[in-house]
Protein backbone atom coordinates (compact mmCIF):
# COMPACT_ATOMS: atom_id res chain seq x y z
CA UNK A 1 0.00 0.00 0.00
CA UNK A 2 2.95 2.38 0.37
CA UNK A 3 3.65 1.80 -3.47
CA UNK A 4 -0.38 3.25 -3.45
CA UNK A 5 0.57 6.39 -1.65
CA UNK A 6 3.90 7.10 -3.51
CA UNK A 7 1.83 6.88 -6.81
CA UNK A 8 -0.78 8.99 -5.46
CA UNK A 9 1.91 11.99 -5.61
CA UNK A 10 3.29 11.89 -9.17
CA UNK A 11 0.72 13.24 -10.69
CA UNK A 12 1.34 16.65 -8.93
CA UNK A 13 4.62 17.26 -7.85
CA UNK A 14 6.90 17.20 -11.21
CA UNK A 15 9.81 14.38 -11.07
CA UNK A 16 13.00 17.35 -10.01
CA UNK A 17 15.59 14.44 -8.76
CA UNK A 18 16.81 13.57 -12.12
CA UNK A 19 19.27 16.24 -14.07
CA UNK A 20 19.00 15.88 -17.97
CA UNK A 21 21.13 13.28 -19.67
CA UNK A 22 24.36 13.85 -20.44
CA UNK A 23 25.94 12.81 -23.70
CA UNK A 24 27.26 9.02 -24.19
CA UNK A 25 30.65 9.97 -24.62
CA UNK A 26 30.58 12.07 -21.23
CA UNK A 27 32.85 10.98 -18.56
CA UNK A 28 30.40 11.43 -15.95
CA UNK A 29 28.50 8.64 -17.86
CA UNK A 30 30.49 6.21 -19.25
CA UNK A 31 32.89 5.37 -16.40
CA UNK A 32 31.42 7.13 -12.88
CA UNK A 33 28.41 4.52 -13.54
CA UNK A 34 30.87 1.57 -14.21
CA UNK A 35 33.17 2.36 -11.62
CA UNK A 36 30.02 2.30 -8.84
CA UNK A 37 28.79 -0.86 -10.69
CA UNK A 38 32.21 -2.59 -10.29
CA UNK A 39 32.35 -1.80 -6.67
CA UNK A 40 28.80 -2.64 -5.71
CA UNK A 41 29.53 -6.05 -7.76
CA UNK A 42 33.04 -6.23 -5.56
CA UNK A 43 31.49 -5.87 -2.30
CA UNK A 44 29.39 -8.83 -2.77
CA UNK A 45 31.14 -11.17 -3.93
CA UNK A 46 34.46 -10.48 -1.78
CA UNK A 47 34.96 -12.76 0.99
CA UNK A 48 34.05 -11.83 4.13
CA UNK A 49 36.77 -9.92 6.40
CA UNK A 50 38.14 -11.86 8.77
CA UNK A 51 36.89 -9.90 12.19
CA UNK A 52 33.62 -10.52 10.75
CA UNK A 53 34.28 -14.40 10.08
CA UNK A 54 35.94 -14.98 13.45
CA UNK A 55 32.59 -13.19 15.16
CA UNK A 56 30.41 -15.89 12.85
CA UNK A 57 32.33 -18.56 14.33
CA UNK A 58 32.20 -17.89 17.87
CA UNK A 59 28.61 -16.91 17.35
CA UNK A 60 28.49 -20.87 15.82
CA UNK A 61 29.85 -22.44 18.31
CA UNK A 62 29.06 -20.92 21.51
CA UNK A 63 25.61 -22.62 21.63
CA UNK A 64 27.59 -25.78 21.31
CA UNK A 65 29.73 -25.28 24.08
CA UNK A 66 26.72 -24.44 26.28
CA UNK A 67 24.73 -27.64 25.35
CA UNK A 68 28.48 -29.29 26.03
CA UNK A 69 29.05 -27.51 29.48
CA UNK A 70 25.78 -28.40 30.80
CA UNK A 71 25.72 -32.10 29.71
CA UNK A 72 29.13 -32.38 31.87
CA UNK A 73 27.59 -30.95 34.47
CA UNK A 74 24.55 -32.96 34.43
CA UNK A 75 26.52 -35.80 34.17
CA UNK A 76 28.64 -35.18 37.18
CA UNK A 77 25.64 -33.74 39.49
CA UNK A 78 23.71 -36.68 38.51
CA UNK A 79 24.55 -39.55 40.20
CA UNK A 80 24.84 -37.09 43.57
CA UNK A 81 21.51 -36.12 43.86
CA UNK A 82 19.59 -39.73 45.58
CA UNK A 83 15.51 -40.05 44.47
CA UNK A 84 13.16 -42.47 45.67
CA UNK A 85 13.76 -44.88 42.21
CA UNK A 86 17.56 -44.25 42.97
CA UNK A 87 20.02 -42.04 41.72
CA UNK A 88 19.26 -39.34 39.11
CA UNK A 89 19.79 -39.85 35.57
CA UNK A 90 22.91 -39.00 33.43
CA UNK A 91 22.62 -37.87 29.80
CA UNK A 92 23.60 -41.71 28.80
CA UNK A 93 20.77 -43.32 30.83
CA UNK A 94 18.22 -40.93 29.21
CA UNK A 95 19.97 -41.56 25.68
CA UNK A 96 19.26 -45.01 26.30
CA UNK A 97 15.82 -45.15 27.33
CA UNK A 98 15.11 -42.85 24.48
CA UNK A 99 16.35 -45.44 22.14
CA UNK A 100 14.65 -48.28 24.11
CA UNK A 101 11.48 -46.00 23.89
CA UNK A 102 12.18 -46.21 20.07
CA UNK A 103 12.42 -50.32 20.33
CA UNK A 104 8.77 -50.63 21.54
CA UNK A 105 7.80 -48.42 18.71
CA UNK A 106 9.29 -49.93 15.93
CA UNK A 107 8.46 -53.55 17.68
CA UNK A 108 4.54 -52.09 18.07
CA UNK A 109 4.91 -51.57 14.26
CA UNK A 110 6.15 -54.81 13.42
CA UNK A 111 3.02 -56.09 15.76
CA UNK A 112 0.29 -54.10 14.40
CA UNK A 113 1.60 -55.13 10.72
CA UNK A 114 1.46 -59.05 11.92
CA UNK A 115 -2.15 -58.30 13.17
CA UNK A 116 -3.33 -56.89 9.65
CA UNK A 117 -1.73 -59.71 7.95
CA UNK A 118 -3.06 -62.49 10.01
CA UNK A 119 -6.63 -60.75 9.87
CA UNK A 120 -6.26 -60.63 6.03
CA UNK A 121 -5.21 -64.31 5.56
CA UNK A 122 -8.58 -65.33 7.84
CA UNK A 123 -10.95 -62.92 5.46
CA UNK A 124 -9.01 -64.82 2.52
CA UNK A 125 -10.01 -67.85 3.91
CA UNK A 126 -13.03 -66.69 4.88
CA UNK A 127 -14.11 -65.78 1.30
CA UNK A 128 -12.59 -69.20 -0.34
CA UNK A 129 -14.53 -71.14 1.83
CA UNK A 130 -17.84 -69.21 0.91
CA UNK A 131 -18.41 -68.04 4.28
CA UNK A 132 -18.32 -63.90 3.63
CA UNK A 133 -19.87 -63.33 7.09
CA UNK A 134 -16.79 -64.11 9.01
CA UNK A 135 -14.90 -61.48 7.54
CA UNK A 136 -13.31 -59.47 10.42
CA UNK A 137 -12.47 -55.71 9.84
CA UNK A 138 -10.60 -55.10 13.52
CA UNK A 139 -8.33 -52.08 14.17
CA UNK A 140 -5.27 -52.64 16.55
CA UNK A 141 -5.46 -52.28 19.94
CA UNK A 142 -2.18 -52.62 21.15
CA UNK A 143 -1.04 -49.33 23.97
CA UNK A 144 -0.05 -46.22 22.16
CA UNK A 145 3.32 -46.01 21.47
CA UNK A 146 5.91 -43.20 22.88
CA UNK A 147 6.05 -41.55 19.39
CA UNK A 148 2.33 -41.96 19.17
CA UNK A 149 1.87 -40.17 21.97
CA UNK A 150 3.77 -37.38 19.97
CA UNK A 151 1.48 -37.42 17.18
CA UNK A 152 -1.39 -36.91 19.43
CA UNK A 153 -0.27 -33.90 21.10
CA UNK A 154 0.93 -32.27 17.81
CA UNK A 155 -2.32 -32.79 16.32
CA UNK A 156 -4.30 -31.25 19.73
CA UNK A 157 -1.71 -28.36 19.79
CA UNK A 158 -2.83 -27.62 15.85
CA UNK A 159 -6.19 -28.05 16.54
CA UNK A 160 -5.98 -25.96 19.33
CA UNK A 161 -3.89 -23.21 17.84
CA UNK A 162 -5.99 -22.92 14.52
CA UNK A 163 -8.94 -22.06 16.68
CA UNK A 164 -7.25 -20.20 18.74
CA UNK A 165 -6.40 -18.18 15.66
CA UNK A 166 -9.56 -18.18 13.80
CA UNK A 167 -11.01 -16.57 17.34
CA UNK A 168 -8.18 -14.08 18.12
CA UNK A 169 -7.11 -12.26 15.09
CA UNK A 170 -10.74 -11.28 13.58
CA UNK A 171 -11.72 -9.75 17.09
CA UNK A 172 -8.01 -7.98 17.54
CA UNK A 173 -8.20 -6.49 14.42
CA UNK A 174 -11.76 -5.11 15.46
CA UNK A 175 -10.90 -3.74 18.43
CA UNK A 176 -7.78 -2.28 16.98
CA UNK A 177 -9.82 -0.46 14.93
CA UNK A 178 -12.34 0.33 17.08
CA UNK A 179 -11.91 2.00 20.63
CA UNK A 180 -15.21 1.64 21.67
CA UNK A 181 -15.15 -2.02 20.58
CA UNK A 182 -11.57 -2.04 22.47
CA UNK A 183 -12.99 -0.33 25.57
CA UNK A 184 -15.97 -2.69 25.64
CA UNK A 185 -13.35 -6.05 25.81
CA UNK A 186 -10.77 -4.47 27.50
CA UNK A 187 -12.21 -6.00 30.91
CA UNK A 188 -13.16 -9.15 29.77
CA UNK A 189 -9.46 -10.08 28.05
CA UNK A 190 -7.51 -9.04 31.51
CA UNK A 191 -9.99 -11.17 34.18
CA UNK A 192 -9.69 -14.22 31.11
CA UNK A 193 -6.47 -13.82 30.45
CA UNK A 194 -5.05 -14.51 33.49
CA UNK A 195 -7.19 -17.91 34.27
CA UNK A 196 -5.16 -20.97 34.68
CA UNK A 197 -5.73 -24.04 31.89
CA UNK A 198 -6.48 -26.24 35.28
CA UNK A 199 -9.11 -23.75 36.10
CA UNK A 200 -10.69 -24.39 32.81
CA UNK A 201 -10.37 -28.20 32.49
CA UNK A 202 -13.18 -29.11 34.40
CA UNK A 203 -15.74 -26.70 32.72
CA UNK A 204 -14.78 -27.71 29.28
CA UNK A 205 -14.88 -31.41 30.37
CA UNK A 206 -18.50 -31.09 31.70
CA UNK A 207 -19.28 -29.17 28.50
CA UNK A 208 -17.97 -31.16 25.90
CA UNK A 209 -19.37 -34.08 28.09
CA UNK A 210 -22.85 -33.32 27.72
CA UNK A 211 -23.01 -31.93 23.88
CA UNK A 212 -21.04 -35.62 22.78
CA UNK A 213 -23.13 -38.12 23.51
CA UNK A 214 -22.77 -40.39 20.45
CA UNK A 215 -20.89 -44.15 20.51
CA UNK A 216 -18.96 -43.18 17.63
CA UNK A 217 -18.53 -39.45 17.60
CA UNK A 218 -16.36 -37.70 14.49
CA UNK A 219 -13.55 -36.87 16.80
CA UNK A 220 -12.96 -38.37 20.75
CA UNK A 221 -13.95 -36.60 23.20
CA UNK A 222 -10.78 -36.30 24.87
CA UNK A 223 -9.09 -34.92 21.97
CA UNK A 224 -11.93 -32.20 21.76
CA UNK A 225 -11.45 -31.16 25.46
CA UNK A 226 -7.76 -30.78 25.12
CA UNK A 227 -7.53 -28.99 21.88
CA UNK A 228 -10.40 -26.47 23.41
CA UNK A 229 -8.36 -26.46 26.64
CA UNK A 230 -5.68 -25.03 24.34
CA UNK A 231 -7.50 -22.57 22.42
CA UNK A 232 -8.78 -20.47 25.71
CA UNK A 233 -5.52 -20.58 27.29
CA UNK A 234 -3.63 -19.45 24.10
CA UNK A 235 -5.46 -17.00 22.38
CA UNK A 236 -5.24 -13.60 24.33
CA UNK A 237 -1.51 -13.09 23.42
CA UNK A 238 -2.71 -13.18 19.42
CA UNK A 239 -5.72 -10.88 20.34
CA UNK A 240 -3.70 -8.32 22.64
CA UNK A 241 -0.97 -7.99 20.00
CA UNK A 242 -3.16 -8.20 16.83
CA UNK A 243 -5.29 -4.87 18.49
CA UNK A 244 -1.94 -2.96 19.02
CA UNK A 245 -0.72 -4.01 15.33
CA UNK A 246 -4.26 -2.45 13.90
CA UNK A 247 -4.18 0.42 16.07
CA UNK A 248 -0.81 1.00 14.85
CA UNK A 249 -1.53 1.47 11.03
CA UNK A 250 0.16 5.27 9.53
CA UNK A 251 -3.34 7.42 9.47
CA UNK A 252 -1.77 8.74 6.45
CA UNK A 253 -2.33 5.03 5.04
CA UNK A 254 -5.81 5.40 5.73
CA UNK A 255 -6.42 9.24 4.43
CA UNK A 256 -5.11 7.59 1.12
CA UNK A 257 -7.85 4.67 1.39
CA UNK A 258 -10.60 7.47 1.89
CA UNK A 259 -9.25 9.20 -1.24
CA UNK A 260 -9.23 5.91 -3.11
CA UNK A 261 -12.37 5.37 -1.71
CA UNK A 262 -11.46 1.65 -0.68
CA UNK A 263 -13.69 -0.45 0.62
CA UNK A 264 -14.13 -2.10 3.93
CA UNK A 265 -12.37 -5.45 2.42
CA UNK A 266 -9.69 -3.61 0.37
CA UNK A 267 -9.14 -1.26 3.36
CA UNK A 268 -8.46 -4.71 4.97
CA UNK A 269 -6.40 -6.45 3.17
CA UNK A 270 -4.74 -3.69 1.09
CA UNK A 271 -3.81 -1.50 4.54
CA UNK A 272 -4.54 -2.80 8.16
CA UNK A 273 -3.46 -6.81 7.31
CA UNK A 274 -0.47 -6.06 6.01
CA UNK A 275 0.72 -3.34 8.49
CA UNK A 276 -0.70 -5.43 11.76
CA UNK A 277 1.29 -8.76 9.81
CA UNK A 278 4.43 -8.46 12.54
CA UNK A 279 2.27 -8.02 15.32
CA UNK A 280 -0.13 -10.67 14.82
CA UNK A 281 2.94 -13.13 14.19
CA UNK A 282 4.49 -12.23 17.13
CA UNK A 283 1.10 -12.90 18.94
CA UNK A 284 0.63 -16.51 16.86
CA UNK A 285 3.84 -17.13 18.27
CA UNK A 286 3.50 -16.70 22.36
CA UNK A 287 0.15 -18.43 21.52
CA UNK A 288 1.51 -21.59 19.97
CA UNK A 289 4.18 -21.49 23.48
CA UNK A 290 1.64 -21.33 25.43
CA UNK A 291 -0.78 -23.35 24.33
CA UNK A 292 2.12 -26.35 23.82
CA UNK A 293 2.56 -26.16 27.74
CA UNK A 294 -1.37 -25.97 28.21
CA UNK A 295 -1.17 -28.68 26.77
CA UNK A 296 1.07 -31.00 28.37
CA UNK A 297 -0.47 -29.95 31.81
CA UNK A 298 -3.90 -30.75 30.21
CA UNK A 299 -3.42 -34.06 29.57
CA UNK A 300 -1.56 -35.04 32.78
CA UNK A 301 -4.52 -33.97 34.68
CA UNK A 302 -7.17 -34.72 32.65
CA UNK A 303 -5.69 -38.32 32.04
CA UNK A 304 -6.22 -37.22 28.24
CA UNK A 305 -3.99 -39.56 25.52
CA UNK A 306 -0.80 -37.45 24.27
CA UNK A 307 2.89 -36.80 26.15
CA UNK A 308 1.32 -35.39 29.46
CA UNK A 309 -0.74 -39.02 29.59
CA UNK A 310 2.74 -40.59 28.99
CA UNK A 311 4.74 -38.51 31.91
CA UNK A 312 1.93 -38.84 34.35
CA UNK A 313 2.08 -42.85 33.70
CA UNK A 314 6.00 -42.92 34.55
CA UNK A 315 5.31 -41.37 37.09
CA UNK A 316 2.87 -43.56 38.63
CA UNK A 317 4.67 -46.62 37.33
CA UNK A 318 7.68 -45.82 39.79
CA UNK A 319 10.08 -48.37 37.53
CA UNK A 320 13.75 -47.94 37.76
CA UNK A 321 13.65 -46.86 34.09
CA UNK A 322 10.75 -44.00 34.73
CA UNK A 323 12.59 -41.76 35.91
CA UNK A 324 14.92 -41.56 32.65
CA UNK A 325 12.13 -42.03 30.49
CA UNK A 326 10.20 -39.26 32.20
CA UNK A 327 13.50 -36.80 31.84
CA UNK A 328 13.52 -37.93 28.02
CA UNK A 329 10.19 -36.94 27.62
CA UNK A 330 10.84 -33.39 29.55
CA UNK A 331 13.73 -32.98 26.65
CA UNK A 332 11.26 -34.14 23.59
CA UNK A 333 9.13 -31.62 24.70
CA UNK A 334 11.20 -28.70 25.35
CA UNK A 335 12.66 -29.70 21.38
CA UNK A 336 8.86 -29.35 20.49
CA UNK A 337 9.12 -26.52 21.60
CA UNK A 338 11.38 -25.32 19.77
CA UNK A 339 10.65 -26.47 16.51
CA UNK A 340 7.54 -25.29 16.66
CA UNK A 341 9.02 -21.41 17.58
CA UNK A 342 11.34 -21.88 14.78
CA UNK A 343 8.57 -23.21 12.36
CA UNK A 344 6.24 -20.52 12.98
CA UNK A 345 9.11 -18.12 12.62
CA UNK A 346 10.34 -19.37 9.30
CA UNK A 347 6.47 -18.90 7.86
CA UNK A 348 6.67 -15.29 8.88
CA UNK A 349 9.37 -14.96 6.91
CA UNK A 350 7.69 -16.56 4.38
CA UNK A 351 4.44 -14.80 4.63
CA UNK A 352 6.80 -11.12 5.32
CA UNK A 353 8.68 -11.41 1.91
CA UNK A 354 5.11 -11.14 0.14
CA UNK A 355 3.62 -8.44 1.38
CA UNK A 356 1.89 -5.62 -0.75
CA UNK A 357 3.38 -2.82 1.90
Amino acid sequence: MATLYANSHLAEEPDTQHPAVAPANSPATSIEPAREVADKTANKTAPPRPGKLAGRIKAMLAPVFGVIAFLALWAVLAPQVDTSLGALPGPGEVAGQGAALFEEWSAARDAEAQFHADQDIRNAAAIASGNPAAVQDFEYAGPPTFLDQILTSLKTVGLGFILATLVAVPIGLLAGLSPLFNAAINPLVQIMKPVSPLAWLPIVTMVISAMITGADPLLPKAFVISALVVMLCSLWPTLINTAVGASSIDRDLLNVGRVLKLGWFAKLTKLVLPTSLPYIFTGMRLSLGVGWMVLIAAEMLAQNPGLGKFVWDEFQNGSSQSLARIMFAVIVIGLIGFLLDRGMMALQTLVSRNRTI
